[in-house]
Parts: structure tokens; sequence; C-alpha cells
């Protein structure tokens, strides 16, 4: 059983450490227009001081940094036991760099003819960002990424565990795979019924056509996608496996681009629940 108030704990607190740098940065960006041009697009840039002077743009950055703390911490947690190393820290770093490397390619793929078309910059999770325009931007949100996972394995060790139970592996993963795809699914939807259906715009317009293909598909493809995930999470539940119904979800749900990440989870939890069901260490005891 995944210890998420653990791993949720860690990546707020993670997310808190990184709004306080932002800070500090934006101030120093706006006092003295002085930060290196390769932080831009960082992740650790976002705050300028006049975004203070604005309670809207305050919170929605706090929003957004909240978000990426639950949701990394709540997948670290799934996949604690799963992930290569032996310190939390490591297994940090393994976690962010793979988020890292499935944001760019649902990045490339969401964006047709990049970088002729525009849009160099894709911001993750896990607190780093994508800028593929140049090196130094690409190098620096690599470095911020790593540092995002690395000390949400650090603060992983400060906080203490609880006694876990035995359970089929693979049925945390599929569960954050269900409650993200499905946040995600219904914020999509959402904007497409009041877009289409109430508004009357087009549902796929000459200028942005790729993107809002797949941002329909979210809402014929993901649905079923999600439901599948569901239905193979539900399996563990009773000791089953959920490997066809976890990985046709997360197929259905990885092909929309704007599912990626659930999608790739539901793959991912659904190979593993293919397994024996194992009785998983207690992580009460601080590792060092």
């Amino acid at each position: 059983m995944a210890d998420f108030r653990r791993g949720i704990k860690a990546g707020l607190a993670t997310a808190g450490i990184y709004l306080a740098i932002s800070t500090i940065l934006g101030v120093i960006y706006y006092i003295f227009l002085s930060v290196p041009h390769f932080l831009h697009g960082t992740g650790l840039s976002l705050f300028t001081w006049g975004a203070l002077m604005h309670p809207s743009s305050v919170i929605i950055l706090l929003f957004q940094y909240v978000v990426r703390g639950i949701v990394f911490g709540a997948v670290f947690a799934a996949l604690y036991h799963y992930l290569p190393g032996t310190k939390s820290v490591i297994k940090g770093v393994v976690l962010s760099a793979f988020v890292w490397i499935l944001s760019a390619v649902g990045f490339i793929y969401m964006t047709p003819g990049w970088p002729i078309d525009g849009g160099t910059t894709w911001t993750y999770c896990g607190g780093g960002a994508i800028d593929l325009s140049s090196i130094w931007p690409a190098l620096a949100g690599i470095i911020s990424a790593l540092v995002f996972g690395a000390l949400t394995g650090f603060l992983w060790n400060r906080f203490r565990g609880k006694e876990l139970t035995e359970e089929r592996r693979g049925r945390p993963v599929l569960l954050v795979s269900f409650i993200l795809g499905g946040v995600m699914w219904a914020l999509l939807a959402i904007g497409f019924i009041i877009g289409v259906v109430i508004e009357g715009a087009p549902a796929i317009s000459p200028e942005f056509w790729w993107d809002d293909i797949l941002a329909t598909s979210v809402v014929f493809l993901g649905l079923p996608g999600w439901v599948f995930t569901f239905v193979g999470w539900r399996k563990t539940k009773v000791d089953e496996s959920g490997l066809k119904w976890g990985v046709a979800g997360g197929v259905l749900m990885a092909v929309t681009g704007f599912m990626l990440l659930p999608g790739a989870l539901a793959i991912i939890g659904g190979v593993f629940s293919g397994r024996k069901p194992v009785t998983e260490p207690a992580t009460a005891e601080i590792e060092q």
C-alpha cells in the first residue's frame, strides 16, 4: 500500500521551497534586471515583483505550485517501490527525469511542425520546464526538474511513514492514474462543452487544428480510457490482475497527448498488477 500522505507532504514542502526561490529570483530580476537568460523558463523564475501586486497572479501561481507538489508527491508515493535505487533521493531524481522526458515527448507530439510554428516552452508538474529553443534553457529546465525530484526524495525521509499492508502490485499506480485522468478529462470536457456546445465554436479550427483534434479526442477517447483504468483498478481491489484493462485505458488516454501522464501511469500500473501481490516493507523507519 502506497504512503500517499507522506508523498504529498514531501511534494508540497518541495513546492513551497520552489515558490520561495521563485519569489526571490523574481525580485532580483525586477530590481536588477540581470537574471541570466538561461534561467528564463526553468520554473524558477515564474514570479516577478510586479506579480506580487496582483492578487489574482499570486493565487494562480500558488495553485500551480500546489498542484505540482500534490501530483508529483502522489506519483512518487505510488511508484516508490518500483523506482530504481536504494535511496529516496535517487528515486526522486529518477522519477523527475522520467516525468521530464514524458513531458518533452508530449510537448513535441502536441506541437506539429515544432519549432517552426512557435511555442517552445512546456512546464510540467515536477517544477521544471521544457524550453527546447536552445541548449541553455533546456539544460536549466532539466537541472531544475532533477533538483525538484531530489528535494522531494530528501523530504520524504524527513516525514515518518506508516505501516503498510499487503496488496496487489500496481494498484496504487492505477489509483493515481484514475484520479489524475478523471480531473484532466473533466477540465477539458468542461471547456469543450462551453466552447463548442454552448457557444457554438468550431471543434476544429484551421489555425489550431492539431491541438483541437487532440482536445476533442480527450472528450471521446479519454473518457473510455479513464473508465478502463477504473475497471483495472477495481480488479486489483479484489486481488485480480488489471493488466488488460490498465494497458488499454492507458493507451487511449496517452494518444490524446493531454492525458499522457495518467496514460503512462495506467500502463505501468496495469503491467505491475499482472504480478502476484507481495508484502511491502513498512516505511515507518526513516531511511538514512
